[in-house]
């Protein structure tokens, strides 16, 4: 047949044997030597990864006695749909959805677990330190508030659970805030923040403490009366420095250094009054490794003067010593004369002795 369009002719061939199309020429050369003849092998189309999709999924729901109908009566279709298969993929990828582990619960860090029991089990977090993580887990996390309770009844157990389950019978829509309120009117200080903030200005470094150290102690004092309410929040900044000049009792030359007492007007932060600490520790600890030597050269020169003391004040006592033997040895004057005198005098009878009388 001449197709007048294409300007080509088109004839089918008929062939009685099943042709496999990987085994036919695509092209025919004429023996005239003119242009190459296509051939194109009409039959059944090689199936599409949508119909080998679509054949594992109809196997897939007979196995769980489940056809496609009862697919698509859970997720039904548009009103207009514009494609065919528009259904079913919309299904599919909605149970792909369901299936799929959101963020929420993959890109988090879980806490450690409370039990509320007096001894802290191996694995466990004491209150304070555990009460500290949930609340910056509320405070700083984007999920939703059913995420967040999840996640603090997915760490607790024993007593700590009980509180809360209590909590959710009363309101099954607790917010974490409540639940960590909770948890705190049992497990928590009973100190007021009356009592917190006074406890707090009679803090003192301890003996071996770096200042550092002695001031993260009172950064974490001074949060919990903050929370209690004994201090406002402005005026915190003014607090901290006024305990860190009059608790730090061994580091009163580092503070000369740092020139706080100067900047009581205008007090630093905790983190820009930690980092000046650091920097001061590290300078201390630099300077100390690069004089051993004069540190040694002093020490033994100390030690040669101490000891040749030592030795001298041994001499003198060991002259005293031999002096007062020699004088405990030497007879008295008063016993010589008398010896003296008894061998000179005569001896007298006693009538002699009447007769002068």
């Amino acid at each position: 047949m001449f197709y007048r369009q294409q300007g080509k002719y088109k004839v089918l061939c008929e062939c009685k044997e099943v042709l496999k199309p990987e085994l036919v020429p695509p092209e025919v050369w004429p023996g005239d030597g003119s242009k190459p003849w296509s051939i194109i092998v009409v039959g059944e189309s090689p199936p599409t990864p949508v119909d080998k999709f679509r054949e594992k999924l109809e196997g897939f729901m007979r196995a769980e006695g489940k056809s496609m109908g009862d697919l698509q009566g859970l997720y039904p279709a548009p009103d207009a749909p514009t494609d065919p298969g528009d259904p079913l993929l919309r299904a599919l990828d909605k149970i792909l959805n369901k299936a799929r582990p959101s963020s929420e619960q993959t890109n988090y860090h879980r806490l450690r677990q409370f039990s509320g029991n007096v001894t802290v089990s191996p694995g466990e977090e004491p209150f304070e330190t555990w009460m500290e993580q949930a609340k910056f887990m509320v405070k700083e996390s984007d999920c939703s508030l059913k995420e967040k309770r999840r996640r603090l009844v997915e760490s607790l157990r024993g007593p700590a659970l009980e509180i809360v389950k209590a909590a959710r019978v009363s309101d099954p829509d607790v917010s974490p805030d409540k639940c960590l309120e909770a948890l705190e009117q049992v497990f928590g200080m009973v100190e007021s923040g009356e009592d917190l903030y006074f406890a707090f200005r009679l803090m003192q470094q301890h003996a071996k403490e770096r200042l550092s150290d002695f001031l993260r102690r009172l950064e974490r004092a001074l949060d919990k009366v903050v929370q209690r309410g004994g201090l406002q929040p402005g005026g915190a900044d003014k607090a901290r420095l006024e305990q860190l000049l009059r608790g730090a009792v061994a580091s009163d030359l580092m503070l000369v250094n740092l020139r706080l007492r100067e900047r009581r007007a205008a007090p630093p932060t905790f983190l820009q009054l930690l980092k000046e600490v650091r920097s001061e520790e590290e300078y201390e600890a630099s300077r100390t490794k690069l004089n051993p030597s004069v540190r040694t050269v002093q020490a033994q020169s100390d030690y040669e003067c101490k000891r040749a003391e030592i030795q001298n004040l041994r001499a003198e006592i060991k002259e005293i010593k031999e002096m007062c033997v020699a004088m405990a040895n030497m007879p008295s004057p008063q016993t010589e004369n008398r010896e003296r005198q008894v061998p000179n005098s005569p001896v007298l009878s006693p009538e002699t002795r009447r007769c002068q009388l």
